[in-house]
């Protein structure tokens, strides 16, 4: 990924993330040093925290990447999903209710969420609720789209 621009952000800009990743996800952010990340080759911005990729702009909302989420593991907004989807997830698939063993109820359709495998609690990937996780358990249909996957150009990024 090749980097256009890097900056430090300014306090508001650090607080509105803060922010967003407490109440979206139960996550505590608290970072010294917080600079964003423009490419040239995407549409998506990176954060980095004390120099670590760990938020990542998805559609203009400050969302935590999969190593941020493995850093801060979130309280909210996760869907959990059995050992037989791990290679699928991790290889960027969007979910299935099959492979679905428990989601947060809260979610909503269009929500970020993050994807972790039940066994460990590791995330694997991020994506972008298209059913309520009270449905997302089931037998069939897609209920989530994948966005951001370990071993994806934006998980391997570093500095």
């Amino acid at each position: 990924m090749e980097v256009r621009s890097r900056h430090h952000l300014r306090s508001d800009a650090v607080a509105t993330i803060e922010d967003a990743l407490a109440e979206g996800l139960g996550v505590d952010l608290d970072g010294d040093t917080y600079e964003r990340v423009e490419f040239a080759d995407s549409d998506r911005d990176l954060v980095l925290v004390d120099g670590d990729p760990l938020v990542c702009y998805f559609d203009d909302d400050p969302f935590v990447t999969v190593r941020g989420a493995n850093t801060h593991p979130p309280g909210k907004h996760v869907v959990t999903v059995d050992s037989g989807a791990i290679s699928f997830v991790s290889n960027g698939a969007d979910v299935m209710r099959p492979g679905i063993t428990e989601a947060d109820p809260d979610i909503l359709a269009g929500d970020l969420v993050v994807i972790a495998e039940e066994s460990h609690g590791k995330v694997l990937a991020v994506g972008r609720a298209t059913a309520a996780g009270d449905e997302m358990v089931g037998d069939s249909g897609k209920v989530v789209d994948s966005l951001h996957h370990v071993g994806d150009d934006l998980y391997g990024f570093s500095i």
